[in-house]
C-alpha cells in the first residue's frame, strides 16, 4: 500500500495533519474506525457533494497518512477504491477521545487483512445498507440515522446468544424505529434460518426487549424462498431484496404473516402504519 506519494509518519507530519484535518475528515475517520472499510462511493454518499470532490479529498488524506486504500482483485474490470483508517487518522481520533491509540478498536494489520478476507464483500454490503440511510438523512430534513452499531459492537453486547450484522435506530417525521440487521447471501438452509430466529427469541427473552429483525436477501427469488420458513411466534421480522438505487427507508419491507401481512411498507411504518402512533 505504500507509494512515492505517501509521506513517512513523523512528528512534522503529525503536526501538519493536526492543522489540516477538518470536521468532515474526522467524521470519515470515525466511520472507518467503527465500520472498518468503505468504498469511495459510500463515503461520497454520506458526506461529499460529488464523487470527484470525494476522490480529491480522500487522495489528500491518503498522502497525509490519515487513511489508506486498497483495490481487491476482481474477475473483470477493476474494483473501486476501498478505504481504511491509517495511523495518523487513528492518532487524530485518539487525541479527540483523550485516549492512546492502543486503546482504540483499531490495528493497522487487522485493517489490511480485511483486504484478503472472505468477509470483505459481506462487510461492504452491510455498510452499504447503513450508508444508504445516512444518504437519505442528508436530503430529508425530518429523518436521521440515530444509531449504527457494527457487527463487532453487536457481538460484544449479545455475542453469546446471537451476532447480528448491525443494530440501528432510524428516525423519520417525529417517529423512530430500532432494528437488528441480518444480511443474508441467499444460500441459507431452512434449518439455519430457523436457528437464527430461535437465537433472536432467546435474546429478546434475556433482554426483555423486542425489536424487528430485518432480513435482506440478494434478490427476489431468494427472499421468496426464505419467506417460506421465516416465521416465529415471538420474533418480529421483515424481509426485502433491495434493488440498485433503493433506500432501506422506502416501501420495500414485507412483514412476516403473523405480524403484518404481505403488503410492502416503509421502514418507519414497520411497527406502526400511522404517524399518529
Amino acid at each position: 500500500m505504500a507509494d512515492a506519494g505517501r509521506r513517512r509518519v513523523d512528528d512534522r507530519l503529525a503536526l501538519e495533519v493536526a492543522s489540516r484535518v477538518t470536521a468532515r475528515d474526522r467524521y470519515v475517520c470515525r466511520l472507518l474506525l467503527d465500520h472498518q472499510v468503505l468504498t469511495t462511493g459510500q463515503i461520497q454518499q454520506v458526506t461529499f457533494p460529488s464523487e470527484r470532490t470525494a476522490q480529491l479529498r480522500l487522495a489528500q488524506l491518503r498522502r497525509l497518512r490519515v487513511i489508506d486504500r486498497f483495490r481487491p482483485l476482481v474477475a473483470t474490470g477493476s474494483a473501486p477504491s476501498h478505504w481504511i483508517l491509517d495511523s495518523l487518522g487513528a492518532a487524530v481520533l485518539a487525541a479527540e477521545d483523550g485516549v492512546e491509540v492502543l486503546e482504540l478498536p483499531w490495528r493497522r494489520g487487522r485493517s489490511i487483512s480485511l483486504a484478503q478476507s472472505g468477509q470483505l464483500r459481506h462487510a461492504l454490503a452491510v455498510n452499504g445498507f447503513f450508508c444508504s440511510l445516512l444518504a437519505e438523512a442528508r436530503v430529508r430534513v425530518d429523518s436521521e440515522l440515530v444509531m449504527w452499531w457494527p457487527a463487532r459492537r453487536c457481538a460484544a453486547a449479545w455475542g453469546d446468544i446471537v451476532r447480528p450484522d448491525g443494530y440501528g435506530v432510524w428516525a423519520e417525521a417525529g417517529r423512530q424505529i430500532a432494528f437488528l440487521l441480518e444480511y443474508r447471501d441467499g444460500r441459507d438452509q431452512a434449518g439455519q434460518l430457523a436457528e437464527r430466529l430461535e437465537a433472536y427469541a432467546r435474546l429478546f427473552d434475556a433482554t426483555g426487549q423486542r425489536v424487528p429483525v430485518l432480513f435482506v436477501f440478494p434478490g427476489p427469488s431468494q427472499e421468496a424462498q426464505a419467506r417460506k420458513v421465516l416465521s416465529h411466534p415471538t420474533v418480529l421480522l421483515a424481509t426485502t431484496a433491495l434493488m440498485h438505487g433503493q433506500s432501506p427507508s422506502e416501501e420495500v419491507w414485507v412483514r412476516n404473516a403473523s405480524w403484518g401481512g404481505p403488503e410492502r411498507c416503509r421502514l418507519i411504518d414497520l411497527l406502526c402504519p400511522s404517524p399518529a402512533c
